[in-house]
């Protein structure tokens, strides 16, 4: 699923909760190709730079959540290709063969980019992270970005100093509903206490600073924002190892069985093996540096 107000997410009735729990994953599975994926000479056809069966036909609807999140956007604007995820998806619209002006945005929050139904959008990008139970109900393209989650307290409080996994168990954390973050404090975790889970990151943010929850958990690159900017008397505790071996990655999210699925992907994958990617993630995510590993 930002600095400013950041990423993560709503703070719902426990029976919605427990509705969107089925919608969330963390660890990302190989892609399956769709039936109905255009594949060989016929894939290339559907392929054809700025010829997709998009939406709006000449036009490419790139989705996201409002507000947009730094350091995934800048100033809260989607549109003017500032931050990670704005850079990434106007990368993607070129090789896809739609230029600026031909890209148009949208507002889809969270949790509904990956809801089963029609999608408004050609493809979402909202650090969505990609799942088995996600792929369900969505498409996705391959990863555009490796992430680990991370722990956010109060440099003055117990949460702080905790070095390891079983200093957590006993506090009281939160995060964003729907997200893999409030996941790994599930299933990672295991608290003894029931975790609070929010409609937005910044009510996670704010629950911190009033000290209704001892530690929250976000995306690493978010953690970093946060505790540099928004909430400086705050820490990075420490992050999380992946688990079962495969990264966790954010992946663009289409309809299911978009016939845009492979080109997507294949731009994705082209970004990534020309450098592209490692060069955006250079520039607007390099204090996601290294943290203190959780064990």
């Amino acid at each position: 699923m930002h600095l400013a107000p950041y990423m993560l997410r709503r703070a719902l009735s426990a029976a919605t909760v427990a509705l969107l729990a089925t919608a969330v994953g963390c660890a990302p599975q190989p892609e399956e190709k769709s039936a109905t994926t255009p594949t060989g000479t016929a894939g290339a056809a559907a392929c054809a730079k700025g010829k997709l069966a998009t939406q709006t036909s000449g036009k490419l609807t790139i989705a996201t959540d409002e507000p947009a999140y730094e350091p995934w956007f800048k100033d809260g604007k989607p549109a003017n290709g500032e931050g990670f995820e704005s850079a990434v998806a106007y990368a993607v619209a070129q090789q896809l063969g739609y230029d600026k002006a031909n890209v148009v945005w949208q507002s889809v929050p969270f949790n509904k980019a990956f809801a089963p139904g029609a999608k408004t959008f050609d493809f979402d990008i909202n650090q969505v992270s990609i799942s088995a139970e996600r792929k369900k109900a969505v498409d996705f393209s391959s990863g555009y970005y490796d992430v680990r989650q991370a722990v956010i307290a109060l440099k003055t409080s117990k949460a702080a100093k905790a070095t390891s996994i079983a200093d957590l168990k006993g506090l009281k954390l939160g995060a964003q509903v729907g997200t893999t973050s409030l996941d790994y404090i599930d299933d990672v975790v295991k608290p003894t206490q029931q975790p609070a889970a929010y409609a937005k990151n910044d009510q996670a943010k704010s629950a911190l600073q009033n000290g209704q929850v001892d530690a929250i958990v976000v995306d690493l690159p978010t953690a970093f924002y946060i505790t540099a900017a928004e909430v400086t008397d705050a820490k990075i505790v420490g992050q999380f190892e992946n688990q079962g071996g495969t990264p966790e990655q954010f992946g663009l999210v289409l309809d299911k069985g978009s016939a845009l699925t492979s080109c997507v992907t294949t731009a994705v994958d082209a970004l990534r093996k020309d450098g592209t990617l490692a060069s955006i993630e250079k520039q607007w995510l390099s204090d996601a540096v290294d943290a203190p590993v959780l064990k």
